[in-house]
């Protein structure tokens, strides 16, 4: 099998974005990377990340590839997780990603760093993409989308078997106690 199809395989699994390390674990060196890249099979997003030309587009490619960027420890982060999985009317200008680590590595416009530590427990993934729980991700954004979306989106969350309905109603109940003492602070 040739590097190429190795890679196209990759890219199948990967959303289409093919990181070094991922190819070199595939068998894969840097350097054939490097040359498919020349010859125009790959396409390079940024530092060590490609997406492969031979893969057509898909909803979570952006979502892939941003994670791709940020690095290893990276995850998908707050709203980005919503409108990953198109919950609660959700439209990001930019892609959040949260990480620990310290990226020096030049980002396109439409991915945003965010400086926090993800929990192993607070963590999954959405179609191989790292990212932070549904239901972490409704309380994340928590003063930063309105409260009706985001009970929205923990209701569409629950319906289609994202949460369960426990988890549902505690992160709701929650979304509504928060709300209760906003409005009790803003009628000081």
């Amino acid at each position: 099998m040739s590097y190429r199809s190795v890679l196209r395989e990759l890219g199948f699994d990967t959303h289409g974005v093919v990181t070094l390390a991922e190819a070199e674990s595939c068998g894969v060196p840097a350097v054939e990377v490097r040359k498919l890249a020349s010859r125009g099979a790959l396409i390079r997003l940024g530092q060590g990340v490609y997406r492969m030309a031979e893969v057509g587009p898909g909803p979570l490619d952006e979502f892939a590839a941003a994670v791709a960027l940020v690095g290893a420890d990276a995850v998908l982060a707050d709203e980005s997780v919503l409108a990953a999985y198109d919950l609660g009317q959700i439209n990001v200008r930019r892609i959040k990603v949260a990480t620990t680590a310290r990226v020096r590595k030049r980002l396109p416009p439409t991915v945003q760093i965010v400086r926090k530590h993800v929990p192993a427990h607070l963590r999954a993934d959405i179609e191989g993409i790292d990212s932070m729980r549904v239901g972490a991700a409704v309380l994340a954004c928590r003063g930063k989308v309105m409260e009706t979306r985001l009970v929205d989106a923990t209701n569409s969350a629950s319906a289609r078997g994202l949460i369960d309905h426990d988890e549902a109603q505690r992160i709701i109940s929650e979304l509504e106690a928060a709300d209760g003492r906003s409005s009790a602070e803003a009628s000081w």
